[in-house]
């Protein structure tokens, strides 16, 4: 099986999160924001209680209870997926590992770190946050993709 494909994204966003966290939290501290490019893009230092937005702030267990639920359901369709779906896979890699990261931040300090503040978007997040966007829209259409393939298929005959 191609498990090199889930568990190589897996481990790099894994890593990537903790590292940058690592970094924000021994230089930084809580609400400060350094300018990278002024008004555009800055560090910006804060513990979110919630999820993404700021949703279901101070749910701390039902938000661990999700991420669990959610790696299972990842763990388990690796499984059934045909061997040549190599990028669903990477996909499921980077949800996994985004999902990892901010579950390692609710089991050990209660909160996520969020660090990436865009000044054009109105909330601040972090790498594991940004691995389960961009993963789930590239399954989304990879899924879209194959679903339309399936339906030429069908009609070709």
């Amino acid at each position: 099986m191609n498990l090199k494909y889930i568990w190589l994204p897996f481990t790099i966003v894994v890593l990537l999160d903790r590292i940058t966290k690592l970094l924000v939290l021994s230089n930084m501290d809580v609400g400060e924001s350094v300018a990278i490019i002024q008004g555009f893009f800055h560090l910006t230092f804060i513990l979110n209680p919630g999820a993404a937005f700021g949703i279901l702030a101070g749910q701390k267990w039902l938000l661990i209870v999700i991420a669990v639920i959610v790696l299972g359901i990842i763990v388990y369709f690796q499984h059934k997926l045909p061997t040549d779906q190599k990028l669903l896979r990477v996909c499921m890699g980077m949800i996994a590992g985004g999902a990892i990261g901010n579950l390692l931040d609710r089991l050990f300090i209660s909160k996520v770190i969020d660090f990436l503040d865009f000044k054009v978007w109105p909330y601040v997040f972090n790498v594991a946050d940004s691995m389960i966007v961009v993963g789930g829209i590239l399954m989304v259409l990879l899924v879209y993709k194959l679903e339309k393939s399936a339906e030429q298929k069908m009609k070709d005959g």
